[in-house]
């Protein structure tokens, strides 16, 4: 049973979180409005990311490595998604289809 506490926590804490970080993403996507978003926080978040993957993936496999590639997916995601839309704001952003009729 001890063994199986960390694990259950584990599995838990990974979808609690998933769960907390998915509709900022989806929010993101859909909307494509970034422009409160930080150029310097994301940079980082993805540098961090990239380090602690060094730790991480050296652990023996569980749910932290599903946890751990669930930020690297999102933080990357995110930043790509800022640097083509998040400087500027979305009222300003010209739907596809548009800009190519004008």
């Amino acid at each position: 049973m001890n063994i199986q506490l960390p694990m259950i926590a584990g599995v838990l804490s990974t979808v609690l979180f998933a769960a907390g970080t998915l509709p900022m993403v989806l929010k993101a996507c859909v909307t494509k409005d970034l422009a409160s978003y930080s150029f310097t926080n994301l940079l980082m978040a993805n540098i961090g990311n990239m380090v602690h993957a060094i730790y991480v993936f050296n652990l023996p496999p569980g749910p932290i490595w599903i946890l751990h590639a669930f930020y690297i997916a999102t933080t990357a995601l995110m930043f790509v998604l800022y640097l083509r839309y998040g400087r500027r704001p979305a009222a300003l952003q010209v739907p596809a289809g548009i800009a190519e009729s004008a």
